[in-house]
């Protein structure tokens, strides 16, 4: 399949039944979460996002569509960034659609797979994407590295962003030089006719100088809410990521179910 042939995921998407429409009831959350740059919070934060869907009592299901950096454990590829969307989502679906493009080698994706003569595809992505989403009431997709990472000769994330169609939620990781790259990752995003709903400040150092007067000015120009801003946290994990952020304002975001 070539770009020059694009495919979306609502050409194929799965629509909601008569009865559900019907009955008035909301349509699916689903969200691509892309960073600065890598190492900068982005599993963090999507795995955030999946346990406060899940403690809304609604089935959640992460995907992290390429994975770099795996290894072979109980004769399965496992990826510490793909594990933790696992573990914080509800949804048990197979590593091959979770993950469709699991690679060894830790580096950017394109050389990763050509490395083990593995050609990434937008149309397995995509194929994943809807199975998943059918199986579950929220979908969490995780980028890779920053907005625009190659993936193969002629397909980049953003390219995969833009055939998702979901709304961005951009994590900031907060260090000199921040405030540029979120702006212009943030004008990459609407670019391709896609629209930033949220971002997060990731606290990267123990003591950032003038880390206010950096989310200030970013709270100034970035037309989004700031969803919060997560310290560096001792322990990381899902849930103690969470107690800092309110998600609630984003589109399609779950009432609270009550329990079974």
């Amino acid at each position: 399949m070539s770009l020059d042939d694009p495919i979306a995921a609502s050409d194929l998407a799965v629509q909601p039944s008569p009865a559900a429409a019907a009955a008035g009831l909301p349509s699916s959350f689903a969200c691509f979460v892309t960073g600065t740059d890598t190492e900068i919070g982005k599993t963090l934060t999507s795995s955030a996002l999946l346990h406060a869907l899940v403690q809304r009592g609604v089935r959640a299901c992460g995907m992290k569509p390429v994975a770099a950096g795996a290894e072979l454990r109980d004769g399965e590829l496992h990826n510490e960034d793909a594990d933790s969307l696992i573990a914080a989502g509800n949804v048990t679906m197979l590593r091959s659609l979770t993950t469709p493009y699991m690679l060894k080698e830790p580096a950017a994706p394109h050389i990763a797979a050509a490395l083990e003569g593995v050609s990434i595809e937008p149309v397995p992505i995509l194929a994943a994407y809807l199975e998943i989403a059918a199986a579950s009431d929220a979908v969490v997709v995780e980028g890779v590295g920053g907005f625009r990472v190659p993936l193969s000769a002629d397909y980049d994330s953003a390219d995969l962003a833009q055939q998702l169609e979901l709304p961005v939620i951009l994590v900031v990781g907060m260090r000199l030089g921040c405030i540029s790259q979120a702006l212009l990752t943030v004008e990459a995003v609407q670019a391709r006719g896609l629209k930033v709903v949220g971002w997060v400040a990731n606290t990267l150092e123990v003591e950032m100088r003038f880390l206010d007067e950096n989310i200030d000015a970013l709270i100034e120009r970035i037309p989004a809410p700031l969803l919060g801003r997560v310290p560096r946290l001792a322990q990381p994990s899902a849930e103690a990521a969470a107690a800092y952020l309110d998600f609630t304002g984003l589109p399609n975001w779950p009432a609270q179910r009550p329990n079974n």
